[in-house]
């Protein structure tokens, strides 16, 4: 079994239940998710700024499945939850799921990086990820509290509920 990180987001509709939705389907596609961080609201980032606010959330999974099966599974959940394939590049969508890391592996294809490249720049990502694991790393050992504490001002992400399963 590996053990990933998976990045939830959503800015359609109910943005908790598709979030909430993504975590009871995952096990469907073998991802088992172990933990999730508390969901926060936080602001668009990248190509498409002019659009409502995410909710955002970080998972611990643990899965047999390798960084592209991963993938797969993920996308799988997407459309499950129905997210239509294109669409804008950081544009509005009912559920994200992206794979972050998997058991210290690098990986690059046409379809995933592992690390996710944007890992260390997204205040979205780090701040739920260190919620789940404050000494977490990537394989080159660098620490995501470091990259969180010299990330500029900006991108802004505020407390907006609970953790999406329950310890």
């Amino acid at each position: 079994m590996r053990t990933g990180y998976l990045g939830l987001g959503s800015n359609v509709g109910d943005r908790r239940a598709h979030l909430e939705a993504a975590v009871r389907e995952l096990p469907a596609h073998g991802v088992q998710v172990l933990a999730s961080s508390s969901v926060y609201e936080t602001e668009p980032v990248g190509l498409v700024l002019g659009q409502r606010e995410f909710f955002n959330a970080c998972l611990r999974v643990e899965t047999d499945h390798g960084p592209e099966e991963l993938l797969d599974a993920c996308k799988a959940v997407e459309r499950t939850l129905g997210r239509e394939p294109g669409g804008v590049r950081h544009g509005p969508r009912p559920i994200d799921v992206d794979v972050l890391l998997l058991d210290g592996l690098s990986h690059a294809s046409e379809r995933l990086t592992l690390p996710h490249p944007e890992v260390t720049s997204r205040r979205f990502v780090l701040v739920p990820l260190l919620e789940l694991d404050p000494e977490l790393t990537l394989p080159d050992g660098t620490r995501l509290a470091d990259a969180l504490a010299v990330l500029p001002p900006g991108q802004a992400v505020r407390p907006a509920g609970q953790p999406l399963l329950q310890r």
